[in-house]
Order: structure tokens, then sequence, then C-alpha cells
């Protein structure tokens, strides 16, 4: 999520339909429409085709199926909450999603859409909870306005303990800018985060808090993350999605791939279905609050 936009606002449903006809060589590209949202940003990658994805402004939960090509409201929070990024921990059927402006996090059943659990990460006056990844040991979240990670841990059988705060050192601390760290993914004993402000990436020590910047890994207003393996997604909400190969030690990358697709208005975050489908959310965040008609998801190519 970014708090201002930087280009204009353009959806609605005639311009969308004029766009996949007008464009047949992403005719592969899918578009799943979330039903009755009145914002969007965040996404999650559940089993097998399924994925979560998340009304911003009002913080209820969408369940989608890739392959049906469908969704529908799953969660209907109460009202005063957010929904940014979100993961879900298929181990224990838990769904953990950033709060953004409220400041918290929120910890829902995958099976029933219960809550389970809600943080107060920071005071909602001085940071922004953003995204969260999950690690084997518990589940992280960015902070936009401060040089702060938090962490939930998940206990046995997924029993969670109380939250803390990892505070940073190094060039991911740099909170000069008006909206700086955002998406997350963890690989092994790592943490990556990218910085919107910056466009750079990072790794981070989640024992120290110390942190580098991932060279060759540059991305202008970079939003969500997606890991997988040595491959990293990071999405630009200028609207497109660029893909590096990390070397081993995760010290530098190489662009690999550019996404685009002339259905993407303000893409966010991206989850990757199935191994070989990368789901990307249609923010319309061109104004705010945003007034787009619909928001979807964007089944694209990886």
């Amino acid at each position: 999520m970014r708090r201002k936009p930087h280009r204009p606002f353009l959806a609605t449903l005639l311009a969308l339909s004029l766009l996949i006809w007008a464009h047949p060589a992403h005719a592969a590209d899918q578009v799943i429409v979330l039903p009755g949202a009145t914002s969007a940003e965040g996404i999650a990658a559940g089993a097998g085709s399924t994925f979560y994805a998340g009304d911003l402004f009002n913080g209820d939960i969408f369940r989608g199926d890739a392959r049906r090509g469908t969704a529908e409201r799953f969660i209907d929070v109460p009202d005063g909450r957010m929904a940014v990024g979100m993961v879900a921990d298929l181990r224990h059927g838990l769904l953990f999603v950033a709060g953004g402006f409220t400041g918290q996090a929120y910890v829902y059943d995958l099976r029933s859409g219960a809550e389970v659990a809600t943080y107060q990460l920071t005071d909602p006056d001085t940071g922004i909870v953003n995204d969260t990844a999950l690690t084997r040991d518990g589940a992280w979240f960015t902070d936009s306005l401060q040089a702060k990670l938090y962490f939930v841990p998940i206990g046995r059988k997924g029993a969670l303990g109380p939250a803390r705060t990892l505070n940073l050192t190094g060039p991911a601390a740099d909170t000069s800018g008006e909206f700086n760290l955002n998406g997350i993914q963890a690989a092994d004993r790592t943490l990556i985060v990218a910085h919107t402000t910056l466009g750079k990436v990072y790794t981070v020590d989640p024992g120290t808090g110390a942190s580098k910047v991932i060279e060759g890994v540059d991305v202008p207003d970079a939003d969500g993350l997606v890991l997988s393996g040595n491959r990293l997604w990071a999405v630009n909400s200028l609207s497109q999605v660029s893909r590096f190969r990390l070397d081993p030690r995760l010290t530098s990358g190489v662009l690999e791939k550019t996404i685009t697709s002339p259905l993407f208005d303000f893409p966010t975050t991206a989850a990757l279905i199935d191994r070989h489908r990368l789901a990307v959310v249609n923010a319309h965040l061109g104004t705010i609050p945003p007034t787009s008609p619909t928001y979807e998801v964007i089944v694209v190519e990886p």
C-alpha cells in the first residue's frame, strides 16, 4: 500500500472491457472480480488454487479460486478495520492481516473466518502496519513510517504469543520518505523488505535488525513482494511486476522479466498460485479514496 498515488486514475467497467478486447496478446490474463468490494490491496495464496484478498478500507476478506475464476466475501469484519498485506499459514489454518492505519494486525481462522486475535502493534498516529510474511516461528509485519518490524510468534498447535518489536539499523531504517518499508518476504533465516520511496530491496537480520541492500534489485514505487526459491517478484505500482533472480547469498539480483498487462491499474500486491500463476491485485488507487466500480485480481503468467 502507498499513501499517495502518482499516476492518473483510469478504470470503469467499460474501459476494462475495451482493454481486454484491444489486447489479444494478453488473452490468457484472467480477471477475477471481488464482488461488492469497495477497495482492494492485499492478497495471500491458500491451498491449491485458493487465494485470499482484502478490501483495503473496510477490512473485509474475500476467498477466491484462480482455477474457477471466482471469488466471494469470506469474512465480514467489524467496522473500523483495514486489510492491507496478508499471508496464510496453512499449517495452522490461520490468516494474518496487516491493519494499515489502525496500527493493528488481525488473525483469522481459515476454516470458519472467525477472529483468532487482534494485536495493537503500534500507535496509529505514528505507524502504518503495511505487509506481513510467514516464517516457521511466526509472522513478521512492516511499518511504513517507522524503522521497525513486528513479530507475532506461533507456538505449538498454532498458539499465538505476545508481539515484539524489532528496531532496524542500516539502509532499510531510512524513514526520510513519506512512505518507506512496504512488502516483506522470508528466506531461510533472513527477511527481505521493499522500500517504496527509495525503490530498493533489503535483507534484514531477524535477530539484530541489521539490514543490507540487495544490489541490482531496483523497483521504483516498490510495493508487494513474492519469493519462491531464488526468484523474487516485486510489484511496481506504476503498473508492472519485476521478476529477479537472486544469488544464493541474497547480496544481488538480476532482472529476468518485466510482467505487464493492459488490465493492470495500480497493482499493489501479488501471490504465486499453484506455483505457475501470479495473482496480482488491482487496487485502482489513482484517487484516494478509490472510486472504481470494481476491484479485481488479475492472474498472469509469472
